[in-house]
């Protein structure tokens, strides 16, 4: 969806943005190979086009960070199939005092996992992270993110999807596992426990199994984190594809 977009353009509002797709300016090549366009001044025209063609020189680069800044977070999910080969999720575990006890970083074919007093860094953190272009979490941008800044002083320059507000435009309340059940995203039923107690037993004790548990809920937290990803990406996307089609129409009658 990102080729079709054009709110990451300065003073392009999602209401000029429909405004173009009526008027059959349906993605970037479109807008660069038209010669006028219907309330956009010439000045203006040879901006959006520059800034169109620096865009597409970044996708094809694959920096996802140009978009950073320009695209407004809650539409960072149009980002996504783009770099759908190019993304991490990423789901964190605290104590009671809210300190980072597990960092679990997954793309589509593997996850790893970092612990607490074991292989938890903020160097080892920085470099898994540069293997990505993309980042999505759930409540990320008021948990997990700010928590990483401030315990590890993690500062995340990709592009961020935050699945959680996404999930609400979709009439999906709740947390995680509030919309794993709405979506009918199985865990096993041991994984629903409390990682905060699982910690606390397993730093008392210095039991593996209470460790093994908490990352299996971590990982299982990541797990579903991509099947909610795809359903909201299919749903977005085929309200804006309504909307282009929709356009279309409404030129067609004109």
């Amino acid at each position: 969806m990102i080729r079709q977009s054009f709110i990451f353009l300065p003073g392009c509002t999602p209401l000029r943005e429909q405004k173009f797709w009526a008027a059959g300016i349906k993605d970037w090549s479109t807008f660069r190979h038209s010669t006028k366009i219907k309330g956009i001044n010439p000045t203006r025209k040879i901006l959006y086009d520059t800034l169109l063609q620096q865009a597409d020189q970044a996708l094809q680069q694959g920096n996802s960070e140009y978009f950073n800044n320009k695209l407004p977070s809650i539409h960072s999910w149009r980002l996504y199939d783009e770099f759908r080969d190019q993304v991490c999720f990423l789901d964190i575990e605290t104590d009671s005092k809210s300190l980072v006890t597990v960092v679990g970083i997954s793309n589509y074919y593997q996850t790893n996992q970092f612990v607490r007093g074991i292989n938890l860094s903020s160097q080892v953190l920085r470099k898994e992270l540069a293997k990505y272009n993309l980042l999505v979490t759930f409540n990320g941008a008021s948990f997990d993110l700010p928590i990483l800044r401030k315990e590890y002083h993690l500062q995340i320059a990709m592009p961020h999807i935050d699945l959680k507000p996404l999930c609400a435009q979709l009439d999906l309340n709740g947390g995680l596992k509030e919309v794993e059940r709405i979506l009918n995203l199985k865990r096993p039923p041991h994984l629903y426990g409390n990682p905060i107690d699982l910690w606390k037993a397993f730093h008392a004790s210095g039991d593996k199994e209470y460790l093994d548990l908490l990352l299996a809920y971590n990982a299982e937290d990541i797990e579903n984190l991509k099947g909610v990803m795809e359903y909201v990406y299919k749903q977005k996307t085929m309200v804006l594809q309504g909307v282009l089609s929709s356009s279309s129409i409404e030129k067609q009658k004109v």
